[in-house]
């Protein structure tokens, strides 16, 4: 296993050689241009996923370290780094090495963090990476344009992504005339979304955030069975739940406390309303202007 230094030496080679610079995408982006392109089986799969979620760690394993951590064999490695299109596990290696190297901190800036500020610079380097993903919007711009066309639009977020789902609902019932909110699962959520498929919705849109919960799997093939499209904003840029998903927004969640935080999933959120709104100008400012009249007759809101 090389040292650091030889380890940064390598990516700089490798750099020079036409490797992806830091400033081009974010790692997450830069392993999912990796494994998204090839047709990988299910052993495959797990060893791409295994990488997108420890690069860190995982570009500095050997070959044996990594399939004991993959859960998988040795030759299913080499043929994993075959199918992603490099020579052998070495050659794989040199390029994860380099997209790892480009998320470690400056000198002395992990000195300087307490365990706190640690946290909210890890949430900083989510939506740092949030940004450069965001620097082609299209995707955003279609799926707002066909969420704001789903009448009615179910939004579901079981569990933890319930605070999500609610955030969403909360916002895009401003905007949209029939929006409605799935946050509990089993029975529950097979009656709400088939109920939607027939009063003539479209589109889901799904958060799927870790723990991920089997009951969210399950309502996203419910979902696809009844016909509707599935949009999902999760942590996760392979697996089953990006599995069962239309399109999927890969965002990276804050882990460093006891408890995750989300600050790059509501930015997204957002992101998403915004496109929303943009996709219908009209009916947009009529209902907020609606809105605004019925808060100030009622007084909703407290003097500003």
């Amino acid at each position: 296993m090389p040292s650091p230094q030889q380890a940064r030496a390598q990516a700089s080679a490798i750099t020079s050689r036409g490797a992806v610079s830091r400033d081009d995408a974010s790692p997450t982006s830069r392993l999912r241009a990796l494994f998204d392109g090839p047709r990988l089986s299910p052993g495959q799969r797990r060893i791409a996923q295994y990488l997108i979620e420890h690069i860190t760690e995982a570009a500095f394993l050997s070959i044996t370290e990594l399939a004991d951590r993959a859960g998988v064999s040795q030759p299913s490695v080499t043929r994993f780094a075959a199918a992603v299109g490099f020579s052998g596990y070495p050659a794989l290696r040199e390029r994860l090495q380099s997209i790892a190297l480009s998320t470690l901190p400056g000198p002395h800036e992990a000195d300087r963090a307490n365990e706190l500020q640690a946290a909210v610079d890890a949430e900083i380097q989510n939506l740092e990476n949030l940004r450069r993903d965001l620097a082609d919007p299209g995707k955003v711009v279609r799926v707002g344009r066909a969420l704001s066309r789903s009448t009615p639009l179910t939004v579901l977020g079981l569990r933890i992504s319930a605070s999500l789902a609610e955030y969403f609902g909360y916002a895009a019932r401003r905007i949209h005339p029939d929006v409605r909110l799935v946050t509990r699962g089993g029975s529950v959520a097979y009656d709400a979304l088939l109920q939607a498929r027939e009063a003539g919705g479209s589109w889901v849109l799904a958060f799927g955030m870790p723990r991920h919960a089997r009951e969210t799997l399950t309502a996203l093939r419910v979902a696809r069975e009844a016909g509707l499209k599935v949009a999902l904003v999760t942590d996760l840029a392979l697996g089953p739940l990006p599995d069962e998903a239309d399109v999927t927004f890969t965002t990276g969640t804050g882990s460093r406390l006891v408890f995750d935080s989300y600050a790059a999933p509501g930015v997204m959120a957002a992101a998403l309303l915004q496109a929303m709104t943009d996709a219908d100008p009209e009916r947009t400012q009529a209902r907020l202007e609606k809105y605004e009249r019925g808060a100030e007759e009622r007084r909703f809101f407290l003097p500003e």
